[in-house]
């Protein structure tokens, strides 16, 4: 029997307020029975607080994410540190640099990427991190905050970018995208990745496996990922999931 972790659903999005007690029981059914929910912006950090606190294996992490950079203010970063403490926390997260989107302000990106990794090193929590065409400034600013620790969640880069990653002790989370047939670069690095360093992740409701595409990603497709990372290193799927769950429940320090 499978015992799984998904270590990026965004459980409390709207997507899901038809059927989320039916959707965790598909995962359930399905082998994932762990389940990481992190934040965007203060305004959902009540709902996850409140989603986690109902569901048994259900795990919150808050931060303010780059795409929602225009809703972020400085009362919110004042006060995270404070949520941290007193709502259940078991990472920081998701935050992160996206040069992807246009008209994100990269100034304020990059000073709210920074405090918040400041703040998960004085709380001694992992991070949770978004990184879209940024990963070079992504890990140059991991290594000069330094102390931390946490996953770069639907890793996307090189397999050098992955090796410094690994250096400076943050796993890679995959999910949906390495299930399509084209996606050469990150089907290399995690056929040849050190086991230790990897996650398994959908980041529902979006990005589904190939054969899904266009429907909405739930934890129980999770299971794509798992038999198609293990056909790419030609091992079992009971020992990816295995190790994957291990270092989850390392990393975040899961009960």
């Amino acid at each position: 029997m499978l015992d799984l972790v998904d270590t990026h659903a965004h459980l409390d999005d709207a997507s899901f307020d038809g059927d989320r007690g039916a959707m965790f029981d598909r995962a359930s059914r399905a082998g994932v029975r762990r389940w990481i929910v992190p934040a965007i912006d203060r305004g959902n950090w009540e709902a996850i607080e409140v989603l986690c606190a109902a569901r048994e294996g259900a795990f919150p992490a808050y931060g303010l994410h780059p795409l929602r950079i225009d809703a972020h203010r400085d009362e919110h970063l004042a006060e995270l540190p404070g949520w941290l403490d007193g709502h259940g926390a078991i990472a920081v997260g998701e935050i992160g640099l996206d040069f992807y989107v246009e008209g994100l302000d990269p100034v304020r990106q990059r000073e709210v990427f920074v405090r918040q990794l400041h703040i998960a090193r004085e709380h001694d929590l992992p991070v949770i991190v978004h990184a879209r065409r940024a990963f070079e400034e992504t890990i140059h600013t991991l290594r000069r905050v330094g102390g931390l620790r946490g996953v770069v969640h639907s890793f996307s880069g090189s397999e050098e970018q992955a090796r410094q990653l690994f250096d400076l002790g943050f796993h890679l989370g995959i999910g949906g995208p390495v299930t399509y047939e084209g996606a050469n670069r990150i089907r290399r690095v995690v056929a040849g990745m050190p086991l230790e360093w990897l996650l398994l992740e959908t980041d529902a409701p979006d990005q589904p496996c190939a054969h899904r595409r266009g429907i909405r990603n739930e934890p129980a497709f999770m299971t794509d990922v798992l038999e198609t990372i293990a056909s790419l290193r030609d091992v079992s799927a009971d020992d990816i999931a295995a190790a994957t769950t291990a270092n989850a429940m390392k990393l975040f320090k899961l009960p």
